[in-house]
């Protein structure tokens, strides 16, 4: 029996499709990923193959045997800093806190930093005042790295001091994600770059590489002046950081850096630029090790983590210091879908009886991934956590806090996105002087929050435990 042009063509499409979609499961497989990740993809692929293959497409591909940059050019950004050389063993620190330093310097190379000053900031009115008047003060060069750079108010008056210190002569170079960033305007970023502003789109997400680009966003929010101080933490440039959200005010911690730890804050962004295809960067972090004020003398490292890590960076490093808790961990983030690593971490540290208290927003900005942070707060609560849920506005602070000696804060959220496809960097700081004034204004802002008691949170609607649910199954992609 002939068969038509037609069904030669649909058996040969047929085929192809089929060889795709196994091929694809072979790769799966090959990738040795967790277990329940892979069995997950290969069932996705099987029974639902056309949107398996476009979810696989977007949100399945690895790029952990991409460097962001070579073995060379690392060496020669390292040559550019002077490095005083710190034994760790000798640090008046806690065994924990020397394990952890030991850590970070295993899986990213992290410097630690001793002798700097850090000034915390959780109202943005009063950060973005003090941003502003440190641009307006440099000198030599600004570098800053936001996820959101939005064309509003703030954005504008953020944008016309870069082009104004462009105009002097400073060198000024700006990166900002390009999804993070989808609402402001092409022409918002072409007048800086009409004026001097180098400002780059950090994997800009165009045809055909939209599959390859669009899961992987560079989330870092730092900044660096003249090599002299620097800024990290949870804060973007939009008007809902200073103004708030219809259900009350935005509530983020940022920090600002001066000393010896303003080197590591220029190397990330160094790498970054970098990988942009940029030249590489050669001005330096000028403080010195030198002249810093008593009690000030805070030891920090830089630590950086992405979907080019080999080990997870953060992830690896937040499991190592919430498994060294002895007293207390306490968590603020705006979006908890812990891995199941973490989550096991945090029940056995509670069954421990370390004091485990977690705060998110009880409103949230996105309602897909409150509703996905809602569905672990059962696990939680039985394993003895406590959990606050901010009713102040938005809560958007990313810190994390144990024992007496250990903080934490940066980009980071306690999500699967922060530790598995984002771009992040964090500040660790081992100092405790700094980890009173966290905890203090941890329990600041409990104040502001409702615990949530067993046996309220059993008897709520039964509709909005299905929608938990539903949505927690989404967690890995939110």
């Amino acid at each position: 029996m002939n068969m038509s042009f037609s069904e030669w063509t649909f058996i040969a499409i047929a085929v192809v499709y089929t060889i795709t979609v196994f091929s694809i499961i072979g790769v799966v497989i090959s990738e040795n990923r967790n277990p329940v990740k892979s069995l997950a993809w290969i069932t996705v692929l099987l029974l639902l193959p056309v949107i398996g293959l476009v979810l696989y497409a977007f949100f399945g591909r690895s790029m952990k045997s991409k460097r962001l940059i070579s073995n060379k050019n690392k060496k020669k950004l390292q040559r550019i800093e002077p490095f005083k050389i710190i034994d760790e063993e000798q640090l008046p620190l806690s065994v924990e806190c020397r394990q952890e330093i030991r850590l970070a310097k295993s899986l990213t190379g992290a410097r630690y930093f001793p002798g700097n000053e850090v000034e915390v900031f959780t109202d943005c009115n009063k950060l973005f005042s003090r941003f502003k008047q440190d641009i307006a003060g440099a000198k030599n060069f600004i570098h800053i790295q936001f996820y959101i750079f939005e064309d509003d108010k703030l954005g504008h008056e953020i944008r016309d001091l870069l082009v104004a210190k462009a105009k002097e002569g400073v060198k000024v170079r700006v990166i900002y994600d390009h999804v993070g960033s989808f609402k402001a305007k092409d022409s918002f970023f072409a007048e800086m770059r009409e004026n001097g502003v180098m400002a780059l789109p950090f994997m800009k997400v165009t045809f055909p590489q939209l599959a390859t680009r669009i899961n992987w966003r560079n989330h870092r929010k730092i900044s660096i002046i003249d090599g002299k101080l620097g800024y990290i933490g949870g804060m973007n440039i939009a008007d809902r950081y200073v103004e708030g959200l219809s259900f009350g005010h935005w509530r983020d911690t940022h920090l600002r850096i001066t000393g010896p730890a303003v080197a590591g804050l220029q190397y990330n962004f160094a790498v970054d630029w970098n990988f942009m295809g940029q030249p590489l960067l050669t001005e330096e972090a000028t403080t010195p090790y030198v002249n810093v004020p008593d009690g000030v003398e805070v030891g920090v490292q830089l630590v950086s983590s992405g979907p080019t890590s080999q080990w997870g960076n953060i992830l690896m490093l937040f499991l190592k210091i919430i498994g060294n808790a002895k007293q207390r961990i306490y968590i603020q983030t705006p979006y908890f879908l812990p891995t199941e690593s973490l989550l096991k971490a945090l029940q056995a540290a509670a069954l421990s009886k370390v004091d485990v208290r977690i705060m998110i927003p009880r409103r949230s900005d996105s309602a897909m991934l409150r509703l996905a942070s809602f569905s672990y707060i059962s696990e939680c609560i039985k394993a003895g956590i406590k959990i606050y849920l901010y009713n102040s506005g938005m809560l958007h602070a990313k810190t994390l806090l144990v024992d007496d000696e250990f903080f934490t804060t940066g980009s980071t959220n306690f999500d699967f996105r922060s530790f598995e496809h984002n771009f992040e960097c964090n500040i660790f700081i081992y100092d405790s002087m700094v980890n009173k004034q966290m905890a203090d204004v941890f329990l600041s802002d409990q104040r502001n929050c409702l615990r949530v008691l067993p046996s309220i949170w059993r008897n709520r609607p039964v509709y909005e435990k299905c929608c938990e649910s539903l949505v927690r199954l989404l967690s890995p992609v939110l």
